[in-house]
């Protein structure tokens, strides 16, 4: 069966690695914080201004003053700072962050990324999502695998307004754990618990790569 949005955030949560400087779009992004292994050393950014973000509040942990980019409230760790947007986006366009993990509503073959704006549609701006995937050295897509009509969100060209080009590595979504090739393509790593190879291929607009046994996720 095709994960939900915990199983998605417990999949990307094997990709964090020790000591490194991540930043969580908004969406299923924020939820890889509740499942990084306490054993992991990781820094959590915000780029409206937090470093060392920990795990969402309890009820009674709730402070209206702690949020995220998203909105959300959220905890600090031992040792976190607080500082001005502005520095926080030198952060990021320094080079600084070491994995973006954020949501798309679409991906092309070749890493193309779009996730700001549909046409036609109210929106306030494109936020960090430019400088994040523009400066990061590495970017993960948390997405369900199709829109809510069925139609692929894994294409051969992204049809919507492009955030950034030929950036995105990997791609976690409800069906398949993807990495995009350099000469173009989305090879098929992992599968879904109970999701066959025929049906990533059925959802899949863009060039799908499979080689061999493709095995399933592990989730804890």
């Amino acid at each position: 069966m095709a994960l939900d949005k915990i199983g998605i955030a417990k999949r990307i949560a094997q990709e964090v690695q020790d000591g490194m400087y991540i930043n969580l779009g908004i969406g299923i992004p924020t939820l890889v914080a509740n499942y990084i292994p306490d054993a992991l050393d990781v820094v959590l950014q915000s780029e409206n201004g937090l470093l060392g973000i920990g795990q969402f509040p309890t009820e009674d942990e709730v402070d209206a003053d702690l949020i995220n980019a998203g909105k959300q409230t959220i905890t600090m760790r031992d040792g976190s700072v607080l500082f001005d947007s502005s520095e926080s986006f030198a952060m990021i366009r320094g080079g600084h962050v070491d994995l973006t993990i954020l949501g798309a509503m679409e991906v092309s073959e070749n890493g193309d990324i779009s996730n700001w704006k549909i046409p036609g549609k109210m929106v306030k701006g494109m936020g960090g999502a430019m400088d994040l995937v523009a400066s990061a050295k590495n970017i993960i897509v948390a997405m369900q695998h199709t829109s809510r009509d069925g139609e692929s969100k894994l294409l051969k060209e992204c049809s919507l307004p492009i955030t950034g080009l030929q950036c995105v590595k990997k791609i976690v979504t409800n069906l398949a754990v993807l990495e995009v090739q350099d000469s173009g393509g989305f090879k098929l790593l992992e599968r879904a618990p109970g999701v066959s190879v025929d049906e990533i291929k059925e959802a899949t607009a863009g060039k799908l790569i499979v080689e061999g046994d493709v095995p399933e996720m592990k989730i804890d």
